[in-house]
């Protein structure tokens, strides 16, 4: 397992990182027992930076990491929470402030078991009414938390990465790592833009959801995604493609966004022990000389034809509709 220093934090996190999203509800439904197997066998092969919130099944994700967790030592991992994002009603969807974010943060502590966690992120800081609340109550009721020995390091999430970098620059809290999500994929690289601003402030860089949430696998995405329907057709093409082939897209395109080196850790979203072996294969072995044809074909075939590679600001407005709808 490689490791890299994790922005200017101390922490040596693994190249692959376990994400627990698929633990929660969003992502069909998994074996509980295989899934705590697959967190103890990820720590045992070396993965050691684990992310979750209680967004993932409204605390379910965390629950599980608790008992996954439970008897292993506490300086064989880095795990990662976050606060901002929690019911699937639009009207209790987010919450960045003071009140919301300290009592949330203690029930994360209390499902994980734990006494701390090594980051603290905001989860999704484009869905808050202002970048304001996040400046001037969300982070620094994290640093308070921080001060409290209850995290060590404090992180934000989203996806417009333009906004990570806005809040960056207008906060004095130390904001020590991003999480970005589907921004480093087969089918958009808008991350790469951002690397030298995130390198020069020393600021870490978690590469998350390879995959693109399901749209690069052979089962295809959850019928929630917000990709536009061209994207999800010439996605769906390159599946077939690769089940004509007998090959599996989401190893290629997992192997894909390993390939770059500027990003600390790749953190997948992972359910299942066959999952995990399955990216530690890719870590470890790479992929075929037939894998590696069938991923410049379809490449070539489909996924250079996508015009739309990125859905910003879609979620935004589906979201802004849902609350107006309401009123």
């Amino acid at each position: 397992m490689e490791y890299k220093e994790l922005g200017k934090t101390g922490l040596f996190i693994s190249k692959l990182s376990f994400g627990s999203g698929p633990l929660g509800c969003h992502f069909g439904t998994y074996d509980e027992a295989d899934a705590i197997e697959a967190v103890r066998q990820a720590i045992k092969q070396g993965v050691n930076y684990i992310d979750t919130a209680p967004w993932y099944g409204q605390g379910r994700s965390e629950a599980t990491l608790g008992k996954a967790l439970k008897g292993i030592p506490r300086e064989a991992y880095y795990i990662a929470t976050k606060v901002g994002r929690y019911e699937l009603d639009y009207d209790n969807m987010f919450d960045f402030t003071i009140e919301k974010t300290r009592k949330s943060f203690e029930k994360s502590l209390e499902l994980l078991g734990l006494d701390y966690v090594d980051v603290i992120q905001i989860h999704d800081i484009e869905f808050a009414p202002s970048l304001d609340i996040i400046v001037t109550q969300t982070l620094p009721e994290l640093s308070k938390q921080v001060a409290k020995g209850k995290a060590r390091y404090i992180g934000i999430t989203g996806y417009p990465v333009s906004v990570l970098k806005e809040c960056i620059e207008k906060s004095n809290i130390n904001i020590a790592c991003v999480l970005s999500y589907a921004r480093l994929t087969l089918i958009d690289d808008t991350l790469l833009e951002y690397i030298p601003f995130l390198k020069k402030h020393n600021i870490g860089l978690i590469n998350a959801a390879a995959l693109c949430m399901g749209l690069l696998t052979n089962n295809g995405p959850p019928s929630w995604h917000p990709a536009s329907d061209e994207t999800k057709k010439q996605c769906m093409n390159a599946a077939q493609y690769c089940k004509d082939h007998n090959v599996e897209l989401s190893k290629m395109a997992i192997w894909h966004s390993m390939q770059y080196t500027n990003v600390d850790s790749n953190l997948i979203g992972i359910q299942s022990t066959k999952q995990l072996q399955m990216n530690l294969d890719v870590l470890r072995n790479s992929i075929t000389e037939k894998e590696k044809t069938i991923l410049q074909e379809i490449q070539e075939k489909f996924l250079s034809t996508i015009k739309n590679q990125h859905w910003e600001g879609k979620e935004i407005q589906m979201y802004q509709q849902a609350i107006k709808n309401k009123m």
